[in-house]
């Protein structure tokens, strides 16, 4: 990492791994000066209970990233927060903010923002996860002003989302990704939450299909860096990624 130009921190679910393993992890949407470190909560599920419980490890993973050189600290995972709830993300990150005097970030803020930045309030959610955690992921949602117009399930929580595999994960965001925006036709912008089924491959063809901007994880993430400045816009990967930050 000596010769990185800028390195954040990503605290993200991880389940099943090793409490407190740190590791590199490419990005591909992001140029190769700039790294990632990522450890994570050891979570058991995306349950109320299984947050609770996952959430009391994030102080140790903050103290792993920023001694590993992290510029800004991300907490990952839009059940974590969604399960948290708005009021509890924010108030966490300002914390982390004062406790590490680095910018705190959340992949929940980063679609937030986003979707400010397009000018969109109005959206369709190609989900997969259970009723109540799409609920919790709505209401968060809500209260930043974003209308929800439709939200898929396919009744999955942690387990079922960690062990698909890239193929299935692609084949399954393009199903949800069409039935989300056929309940929600006058949608302005497509939302693929969650990170674990890869659904990137799928932003490029849901956006010529449906002509409005695809969000995923990923992309919401890599636009962060491109937005302030420190990555360039990237093409071929949807228009918020192609999008040149504002001055």
């Amino acid at each position: 990492m000596a010769d990185a130009k800028y390195i954040w921190g990503f605290v993200g679910p991880a389940a099943g791994s090793s409490e407190g393993r740190l590791e590199e992890r490419p990005q591909p949407l992001l140029p190769p000066n700039i790294v990632e470190v990522s450890t994570g909560l050891a979570i058991s599920d995306y349950t109320p209970e299984g947050v609770e419980e996952a959430i009391g490890r994030y102080w140790d993973c903050v103290d792993r990233v920023k001694q590993e050189g992290a510029q800004r600290i991300v907490l990952g995972g839009v059940p974590i927060s969604s399960q948290l709830g708005r009021s509890r993300v924010l108030h966490l990150l300002q914390q982390t903010q004062s406790k590490t005097g680095l910018p705190a970030d959340s992949t929940n803020e980063a679609i937030i923002a986003a979707l400010a930045f397009l000018g969109i309030d109005e959206i369709a959610i190609a989900s997969r996860w259970a009723d109540q955690l799409n609920r919790a992921m709505s209401n968060y949602l809500t209260l930043a002003g974003i209308e929800i117009g439709s939200v898929t399930s396919e009744g999955q929580w942690a387990s079922e989302a960690f062990s698909m595999s890239i193929e299935r994960g692609f084949v399954l965001a393009m199903r949800l990704g069409r039935e989300a925006m056929k309940r929600a036709p006058r949608a302005r912008a497509l939302l693929l939450p969650g990170g674990t089924w890869r659904s990137l491959a799928a932003v490029p063809l849901l956006e010529e299909e449906f002509g409005v901007p695809v969000l995923t994880n990923g992309v919401v993430t890599a636009w962060r860096f491109i937005n302030e400045g420190l990555a360039p816009p990237v093409e071929g990967w949807g228009r918020l990624l192609a999008s040149p930050p504002r001055g």
